[in-house]
C-alpha cells in the first residue's frame, strides 16, 4: 500500500528530520478508522515529505479527507505539496491555523534540546524537565486538535520525561504507548483522543502512571503488526471554514501564489461590481434641474441628440469646487470706510459636450456648459 516516494525516502537525520519509516506507518494506520460520515481533516505540522500523512488520506479514504501540512526545508515542502491538499512552506510559529479544527493530528516532531541562555546554568528542575524541540511542538500543536481528536505522537522514548507525560495525562484518554518496530531512532508511538484538560481525575492519573511504567520498563512492547485492541476513529471536522495561511511569505511562493490566482480575476464581481444592481425607474417624471444635477454628477453620460435630430453630442457630467468672493465697504466712526472681502466654497456642475454633428463649425470641439 506504501506510495511511491514512500519506497524512496531518507531514512536519515538532517536538520531535525527523523522520517517514519514505511513499516511503522502501516502499524500505526492499523489502529485508525475513518468515521461513518462527513469529511476528516487531518495535519502533520512537521510534514516532511508528506508521505506519512498521505499514507493516512489513502487508508482513510482520500475522498473524504483533507490533507494539511507544515515543512520548513523548502524540497521537502515541494514533495508534500505534490502529495497533500495544502501545505505552508515556512517556520509552523509563523503561521495562523483555526484551533480545533483538525479530527487527527500526526506528530513527528524535529528531536534535540532547545538551546537557552538558561541551558547550562543548573537550575531546571526535574519535574519541568529539559527544554526540548519535541516538547515546543507538542503544545504548539496540539491546540490545532478538536476534542475527541486522534493524536499520533512520534517521539524519542527518552524525550518522555515526567512533564511531557504530565502533558499528555492530562489533555487525551485512552492513551497507549509503544515502541516502533524500526529502533535507529530510537522512536516511541503515543496514541490518544484529546479530551478537555484535567489533571487530577482517576483516568489522568492511570494515564500518567502507565506512561511512567513504560519510561522505566526495561522490556518495553512494540506496536503489533495486527492490533486486536479498540480502535481510534477520526471524527469528522465540527468547522467548516478555517484559517491556514502564513504570516510570512518568500518571493518564490508569492511567485507561485500569483501564478495560481493571477489577478485575483475569479474575484472580479466580488471586488469590481459591488455597486451594480437592477435598476429602478423614478416614482415620476424629472424636472430640468434633476436632469442637470445628474448630468454634473457624472451620473448620465453618453451620446444624446436635440430634439430636432440636427445636433449629436457626447456628453459627460462633472463637479468642480470654486470660490465666491464678496466685498463689502462698512463705514466706520469719524467718517472712515473699510474694505471687508469674504471668501465661500461654492461647487459648480458642469457639463462637457464633444459636438459630433456634421457639417457644424463646431464639429470635434470639447464644448462647456455651465
Amino acid at each position: 500500500m506504501a506510495l511511491m516516494f514512500q519506497r524512496i525516502a531518507r531514512n536519515y537525520a538532517k536538520n531535525g528530520y527523523y522520517p517514519t519509516d514505511s513499516v511503522t506507518i502501516e502499524r500505526i494506520l492499523n489502529t485508525l478508522r475513518p468515521c461513518k460520515e462527513g469529511v476528516m481533516r487531518v495535519i502533520d505540522t512537521c510534514s516532511g515529505e508528506g508521505t506519512a500523512l498521505a499514507e493516512c488520506k489513502h487508508y482513510l479514504g482520500f475522498d473524504s479527507v483533507e490533507a494539511f501540512a507544515v515543512e520548513y526545508d523548502r524540497e521537502r515542502a515541494t514533495q508534500s505539496k505534490k502529495l497533500l491538499d495544502r501545505c505552508i512552506q515556512g517556520d509552523f510559529q509563523d503561521t495562523v491555523i483555526t484551533p480545533r479544527s483538525f479530527g487527527l493530528l500526526w506528530l513527528n516532531p524535529p528531536y534535540g534540546d532547545l538551546v537557552t541562555d538558561k541551558a547550562q546554568s543548573g537550575t531546571q528542575s526535574e519535574t519541568k524537565g529539559k527544554k526540548r524541540l519535541e516538547k515546543v511542538f507538542f503544545q504548539q500543536s496540539i491546540r490545532l486538535l478538536q476534542y475527541g481528536g486522534v493524536l499520533v505522537l512520534i517521539v524519542p522514548h527518552y524525550s518522555l520525561d515526567r512533564e511531557l507525560r504530565k502533558w499528555i495525562a492530562a489533555g487525551f484518554e485512552q492513551v497507549r504507548v509503544f515502541l516502533s518496530p524500526e529502533q535507529t531512532f530510537k522512536q516511541a508511538i503515543v496514541l490518544g483522543i484529546r479530551k478537555r484538560t484535567n489533571a487530577h481525575d482517576e483516568k489522568s492519573r492511570q494515564v500518567l502512571s502507565d506512561l511512567e511504567q513504560f519510561c522505566e520498563s526495561d522490556h518495553k512492547p512494540e506496536i503489533p503488526d495486527v492490533w486486536k485492541d479498540d480502535i481510534y476513529t477520526v471524527p469528522a471536522n465540527i468547522q467548516q471554514e478555517i484559517r491556514f495561511n502564513a504570516t510570512t511569505i518568500d518571493t518564490v511562493q508569492l511567485a507561485e501564489e500569483i501564478n495560481k490566482y493571477p489577478c485575483l480575476w475569479d474575484q472580479f464581481e466580488l471586488h469590481f461590481k459591488q455597486g451594480q444592481g437592477r435598476q429602478r425607474r423614478p416614482l415620476m417624471a424629472l424636472s430640468d434641474w434633476h436632469l442637470a444635477l445628474a448630468l454634473a454628477a457624472g451620473e448620465v453620460s453618453g451620446v444624446v441628440q436635440s430634439n430636432d435630430g440636427l445636433k449629436t453630442y457626447v456628453i459627460k457630467g462633472d463637479t468642480f469646487k470654486d470660490k465666491k468672493h464678496h466685498v463689502e465697504i462698512k463705514e466706520e466712526s469719524k467718517g472712515e470706510f473699510s474694505e471687508v472681502t469674504s471668501s465661500i466654497d461654492v461647487f459648480v456642475p458642469t457639463i462637457k459636450a464633444l459636438d459630433f454633428t456634421e457639417n457644424s463649425p463646431t464639429f470635434g470641439q470639447i464644448l462647456t456648459i455651465k
